[in-house]
């Protein structure tokens, strides 16, 4: 088995009185967060930072303490089993346009409904439920 870590945060920004988040469209079909492979060297946080900024240029990002969400998947990739790690952390941006990488079709900025109905996997949706509920207690 492969074992695997990446990081990658839940970015949001205020808009008037809402908060909304960044979901990006993954080639294979799906909704999620903005994530990446760990280079070696890094920390999680300068992980995150990169791949926010490969990703979607966005560069203003400020991470809220107090949040650092872990899942764990397996996966089949070229006929290896792959156990992965990846770390959430939430962060704030004040950018609202995106450029969209080419590893991604597309990009929305949801509010947290919308997100939920939106974000494909059940584990990514727990790590969004978590992040709305600290930002629920501290803005």
């Amino acid at each position: 088995m492969i074992e695997e870590t990446s990081a990658g945060m839940v970015l949001f920004r205020k808009e008037d009185s809402k908060i909304l988040f960044l979901l990006l469209h993954y080639p294979s079909g799906h909704w999620d967060f903005i994530k990446g492979k760990m280079e070696k060297g890094e920390s999680t946080h300068e992980t995150a930072i990169r791949e926010a900024k490969e990703e979607t240029g966005i560069m203003d990002i400020t991470f809220l303490e107090n949040f650092e969400e872990w899942i764990n998947y397996d996966f089949q990739y070229q006929g290896e089993l792959v156990h992965k790690k990846v770390v959430f952390f939430l962060a704030e941006t004040k950018t609202k346009e995106v450029m969209i990488s080419h590893e991604h079709l597309d990009y929305t900025w949801m509010d947290y409904n919308t997100s939920m109905e939106k974000t494909t996997f059940d584990n990514a949706k727990t790590v969004l439920t978590r992040a709305q509920m600290l930002l629920t207690k501290t803005l």
